[in-house]
């Protein structure tokens, strides 16, 4: 594996850190009740044609995946909020709830990760839906529970966010591997080649694990290729049992990054899909499950997604001093002037509203040119 010189990596760390400042915070976006399994999030952060800011996310309520709906409302609305005075504050103004991202005869029973790209046309937007309608294959069909479904990823595209009800819903990642069999959380980012990549997040049938895959599309391309399903294997400690990546940001070509491109790819991890019973004894620390990830950071050079590499190897880099200690879906913004960073945080009540962090561009180039 091709990795950067230590001094290299511990600047990206410092960066990271730099992005992802747990008190510099501050709420955007707060869920619809403060107690635990209620959040906001799980989407990104764009810029418009008109400079305003466009965020996109679902609102979460209790739920339990295990019993299907029976267990509350999970994932209900997918959201779009508008920012014009570059981050301060954001107004609602789109909410698609469930019914209106069916697809064909396929019922959509819960909403999770989305993605917005700005495109020359107008908007496209990427959400993953849990949907009725999928059967596992053959030798698995018993697996899937009463009351669930199968996640995949569609595509919407319009010339405007106010256009999107109206536009064609597409599915256009789906899986019938059980090794994969959910696909879900995409996260979009432009290479500097003009590719399109999409990252998302992967579940057997046994949901045993969460897992990261990359699939891209070229300059002018219609369609995504292949995906590669494991480009970014787990980790080997607190990550052992999920690794989703959720967003690609490329650091400033200055410093010791000046004659070669590196990116950071941020991921949510945790050590167990349920919450694990501690030994009486033992180290008390935030241990990360599934709703309740904690964050870490690799890198990418030059686009090689075969390459990654970890920062965060042993211990996440990023834990909230709130609550369970959950800080996940992280997304960066590289404007012309300022990186944008939002993440859900949890808080003491346990739930977890969007925070926002703004760095400016030259704070990030000062930092990075200190050698």
């Amino acid at each position: 594996m091709t990795s950067l010189p230590p001094l290299a990596e511990q600047q990206l760390i410092r960066l990271a850190e730099r992005l992802v400042d747990q008190a510099a915070a501050r709420n955007i976006v707060t869920p619809q009740q403060a107690s635990s399994g209620f959040w906001f999030g799980g989407g990104n952060l764009v810029e418009d044609a008109d400079g305003s800011l466009l965020l996109v996310g679902r609102y979460r309520n209790q739920g339990d995946s295990r019993s299907g709906l029976g267990l509350g409302e999970r994932g209900l609305e997918l959201a779009i909020f508008r920012s014009t005075d570059q981050g301060v504050s954001f107004t609602k103004v789109l909410d698609l709830p469930k019914a209106a991202l069916n697809v064909g005869g396929r019922k959509v029973l819960s909403i999770e990760g989305s993605a917005l790209r700005a495109t020359p046309h107008g908007i496209e937007l990427f959400v993953s839906t849990e949907k009725t309608g999928i059967e596992y294959p053959a030798a698995f069909r018993e697996f899937l529970k009463p009351g669930t479904g199968v996640w995949t990823i569609d595509r919407i595209e319009a010339p405007s966010v106010e256009e999107l009800p109206a536009a064609e819903i597409t599915t256009i990642l789906e899986s019938d591997n059980p090794s994969h069999i959910h696909v879900k959380d995409p996260a979009v980012y432009e290479a500097p080649s003009g590719d399109t990549v999409l990252m998302f997040c992967t579940h057997p049938f046994c949901w045993s694990s969460s897992n990261t895959a990359i699939a891209v599309r070229p300059p002018e391309g219609l369609a995504f290729g292949v995906p590669s399903w494991d480009c970014f294997p787990r980790g080997p400690a607190w990550d052992v049992a999920i690794t989703r990546g959720t967003c690609l940001v490329d650091v400033p070509r200055v410093g010791m990054f000046r004659d070669q491109q590196v990116s950071l790819l941020f991921y949510d991890g945790g050590e167990s899909l349920r919450n694990l019973d501690e030994h009486h004894a033992a180290v008390k620390r935030p241990r990360g499950y599934s709703c309740e990830e904690l964050g870490g950071v690799a890198y990418v050079i030059d686009g090689d997604y075969q390459n990654i590499v970890r920062l965060s190897k042993y211990a996440p880099l990023f834990v909230s001093p709130f609550g369970t200690g959950c800080s996940r879906y992280v997304d960066v913004l590289a404007t012309a002037d300022a990186f944008y960073t939002t993440w859900q945080q949890s808080q003491d009540d346990l739930s977890q509203p969007l925070v926002l962090n703004k760095v400016s561009r030259d704070d990030v180039e000062s930092l990075l040119a200190d050698d």
